[in-house]
């Protein structure tokens, strides 16, 4: 199990049918997908500002949609791990289980450069989701594995869209 379903994380009574030795495991858990997606959509709507060059409108846009569907999908696991009982605290570096999304490249010049970072942050997000779906799963909590499962289907989409421009 990962390292995130052992730090203590305040709580709150819930009814949710999750068994309630899982939920603290699983509300951190939530937690440390919650600090990625924000801080991924944030770097996302950072790329969708700065954008430049000869496929500005393309690119300005596709990140723009993309920014939107992380939101969603931040909000989803907010509201589920608050469901749990739990306390949302996305915007907390020190919820996240393990170093996966890169820092801003405030640097990054030109769209292959934009777009590589992006690839790399939702593609690494994804994989943490991935991993995510069998931890919840063995702690008991199907409706948190859709969650994770359905957000990550939706970030393959988002990443097909944005390797897509990478190619040739």
């Amino acid at each position: 199990m990962s390292r995130a379903g052992t730090s203590a994380v305040r709580m709150y009574k819930s009814s949710v049918g999750v068994p309630d030795e899982n939920r603290q495991a699983i509300v951190a858990l939530l937690n440390a997908r919650l600090a990625d997606s924000v801080d991924l959509r944030s770097q996302v709507k950072w790329a969708h500002w700065n954008v430049k060059g000869m496929h500005f409108i393309q690119l300005h846009e596709l990140f723009d949609s993309v920014a939107a569907h992380l939101e969603d999908q931040t909000d989803t696991i907010a509201e589920r791990l608050v469901a749990l009982g739990g306390v949302a605290n996305g915007n907390n570096p020190r919820s996240r289980s393990e170093e996966r999304i890169e820092r801003s490249r405030l640097n990054c010049r030109g769209r292959a450069s934009q777009l590589k970072w992006l690839v790399h942050n939702v593609a690494h997000h994804a994989d943490a989701l991935r991993t995510a779906v069998k931890e919840a799963g063995d702690l008991g909590d199907d409706i948190t594995v859709d969650v994770f499962t359905t957000i990550t289907r939706e970030l393959d989409k988002d990443l097909w869209f944005l390797e897509a421009h990478l190619q040739a």
